[in-house]
C-alpha cells in the first residue's frame, strides 16, 4: 500500500493531538469493522469560530493522518465552514489515500460533525436544524 508523503508526515507528526479539558464540543465516532475510534474536542467561541481543536485517535496510520489533517483544515474556521468539510477534501489535502483507507477520511468528517452536534445539543438547539446529512 502506497501512502503519500503528507499522509506519512501527519502520521509521524500528527498535529493537534490531545484533549481540551474545557471543550464545549466533543464527538466520538468509530468503525467497528476496522476498529478505528476518533474523538474530537473543540473550543468554539461566542462568534461560532473554532478557536482550538484536538483529537485522540485509536487506529491505523491513515486514521491518525486524516484526524490530524481534518483538525488543521477546520482550526480557526467558523462552524459553517467546518460543516462543509468533506471526507474527499481531507483525502485531497493529504494528496490522496489508498481506496481501502478512504473510510478513515469519512470517520474524520463524521467526528467533526459529531462534535458540532454535541455543541448544538449543549446550547439547547436541534442539531438537525444546522447539520445537513
Amino acid at each position: 500500500m502506497e501512502y503519500s508523503e503528507k499522509v506519512m508526515d501527519h502520521f509521524a507528526n500528527p498535529r493537534n493531538v490531545g484533549i481540551i479539558e474545557d471543550a464545549n464540543a466533543v464527538g466520538e465516532v468509530g468503525n467497528a469493522k476496522c476498529g478505528d475510534i476518533m474523538k474530537m474536542y473543540m473550543k468554539i467561541n461566542d462568534d461560532g469560530m473554532i478557536e482550538d481543536i484536538k483529537f485522540k485517535t485509536f487506529g491505523c496510520g491513515a486514521a491518525v493522518a486524516t484526524s490530524s489533517m481534518a483538525t488543521e483544515l477546520v482550526k480557526g474556521k467558523t462552524i459553517e465552514e467546518a460543516l462543509k468539510l468533506t471526507n474527499k477534501a481531507v483525502a485531497e489535502a493529504l494528496d490522496g489515500l489508498p481506496p481501502v483507507k478512504m473510510h478513515c477520511s469519512v470517520l474524520a468528517e463524521e467526528a467533526i460533525q459529531a462534535a458540532l452536534t454535541d455543541y448544538y445539543t449543549r446550547k439547547g438547539l436541534n442539531p438537525a436544524d444546522y447539520i445537513k446529512k
